[in-house]
């Protein structure tokens, strides 16, 4: 299981505010590829496509919305905040289905943008088939952080089933996965 401190990962944090966010009418669809890595304890390693289409980013009005459901509720609340709101892309690993992301949020960074994009479901439980694997009850969540320049060329890391805490008023994101996800090799496509 791995903990992560993140800014949701950096974006659905309480400093949501210092967020950049563009108006949705002028925002162009981007698509993004990448190629996740997984590397094990024992040293195996395993790799997968990964296609993230961002259709619409959160206006500021609507990511409020959200953190203050999370903020009131939990991950429960965040759920029951998100239905009936249009997907803003959608993220494919390997050749499985499109799933579609619900928050997509963009923060400038000093080497360019971070984007944080949420699925309100998982998109795969790594580890789940092993011996003694743990319940999967909660692990309710996709998220991925992808940071890139303004070639549109960056890296970032994936949990494709994760649960997602406040802890000390930090967001914080517990992956299924004993191991970390990384997404490398990120690059625009369109």
């Amino acid at each position: 299981m791995i903990l992560r401190q993140t800014l949701m990962t950096g974006v659905l944090s309480l400093a949501a505010s210092t967020m950049t966010v563009s108006p949705a009418h002028a925002q162009a669809a981007e698509t993004f590829t990448a190629t996740a890595q997984v590397k094990t304890a024992g040293a195996a390693t395993t790799a997968a496509p990964v296609t993230i289409v961002v259709d619409r980013k959160m206006p500021q009005s609507e990511a409020d919305r959200m953190i203050g459901a999370f903020k009131a509720g939990g991950a429960a609340a965040l759920r029951k905040a998100l239905v009936g709101v249009p997907p803003t892309g959608t993220v494919r690993l390997g050749a499985g289905a499109a799933t579609p992301t619900r928050l997509t949020l963009e923060r400038a960074t000093d080497r360019g943008r971070l984007l944080t994009i949420v699925a309100d479901q998982p998109i795969l439980f790594l580890g789940a088939g092993v011996p003694g694997a743990k319940p999967k009850e909660g692990y309710d969540f996709a998220i991925i952080d992808i940071e890139v320049d303004a070639t549109g060329s960056g890296s970032g890391t994936l949990a494709p089933a994760a649960k997602v805490t406040v802890k000390q008023d930090v967001f914080v994101v517990e992956d299924y996965a004993s191991e970390l996800v990384r997404l490398t090799a990120v690059k625009k496509v369109k």
